[in-house]
Formats: C-alpha cells, structure tokens, sequence
C-alpha cells in the first residue's frame, strides 16, 4: 500500500488539478478518486479545502465567470459607439478565453446536469444576452451590416470566439499569441459585420 504524499496543496492548486481532471474525464465521469489520484492526496485532504467536487466546479467555473464579466466593466466596453464596444469585448474575451483556458472550456461543456451547471449556464446566458445587446445597438446605429440578423450574427461571433477552446493548445511550439488570436478574430468577424462607412 503507497502512502499518499503529503498535502502541500493550497486551494488554487488544488483547483487546478480538479479542473484537468473534469476537463479530460467530464464532470460527471469524474470521482473524489479521480481527483485524489491526479493530485496524489488522500480525498480526506481534499475535504480539507472543499466540500466535495460541486464546490470545485463551483469555484473553476466562478472564476472564468468573474474574468467575463469584468471585461463587461472596463472602460472599452462601457463608452463610446456600441459598434467600438462589441469590439472590444470580443477582443477581450478571446483574450480571456486563452488566459483561462481550462476554467473556460469548463464553463463551455457544462450541461445543467447538477445546480451549479444550472447557474453557471444561466450566467452564461446573461454575458451572451449583454453582448447581443451591443451588437443590436451598434446594428441600430448602422454600424453593422442591415442584411445579417443580428441573432444570427451573435450565434457565429460567438461560435468562432468558443471554438478557440476546441483548438488552441498554447503548450505547442509555434502557438500563436492570444493578441494574434484576437487580432484575427475581430478582423474576420468585423470585417464581415461592419459597414462601409
């Protein structure tokens, strides 16, 4: 029998480990054993930072929720033409999609399966419901192309925005940097929505 290492885990090492994990097995594929094992603890020490893995997923998911939203309060996406502040929360959520990664996809594969999926898909709904608001006012404001639906124009800026978790591993050589993600984010998605005026 391996004694399990001793615990020099702090809360957010912790959370790194757990959010792997559930990122690889799926949260509902994951069990206290799996994430004792990944971290090389015993479970009763993961108790001793948590309640159980709810209150991991709650946290992981928090805090890509918390990153989200505070791009919502900065100064780029409170003043100016609505057309200026879709850009720039676009630019900044691609950014934050890529400096969070793994609490992002996280928050992206949840499926409402258990009370924290359920809240976290209802704050998710809420940022995608405050972006779409922007990009109706810039569309009201004629800044963006009248012949795109504006839900339909929603749905693919945030497809092309999600999907950057399904491909981008910044672990590989030759990755591009998240300011060169951004950058051609916006430039495809604008170029597309803008008018030409």
């Amino acid at each position: 029998m391996t004694m399990a290492k001793r615990d020099t885990y702090t809360p957010e090492s912790l959370l790194a480990v757990a959010v792997k994990v559930f990122n690889e097995r799926g949260y509902d594929g994951t069990s206290m054993e799996h994430l004792s094992k990944a971290a090389g603890i015993s479970k009763s020490s993961i108790y001793h930072h948590v309640k159980g893995k709810e209150e991991l997923l709650r946290l992981a998911i928090s805090r890509a929720l918390d990153e989200l939203f505070a791009v919502l309060d900065e100064p780029g996406a409170a003043e100016g033409r609505a057309v200026d502040r879709l850009q720039y929360v676009t630019r900044r959520t691609v950014e934050v999609l890529m400096a969070e990664l793994p609490y992002v996809t996280l928050l992206l594969r949840v499926r409402g399966n258990t009370g924290t999926e359920r809240w976290a898909m209802e704050r998710r709904r809420e940022f995608d419901h405050r972006v779409a608001d922007l990009l109706k006012q810039a569309a009201a404001d004629g800044d963006l192309r009248a012949d795109v639906d504006a839900r339909l124009a929603t749905r693919l800026l945030f497809g092309m925005i999600n999907s950057v978790v399904e491909w981008y591993r910044p672990d590989h050589g030759g990755a591009a940097t998240s300011e060169e993600v951004a950058d051609a984010v916006v430039r495809t998605a604008f170029d597309g929505l803008r008018t030409n005026h």
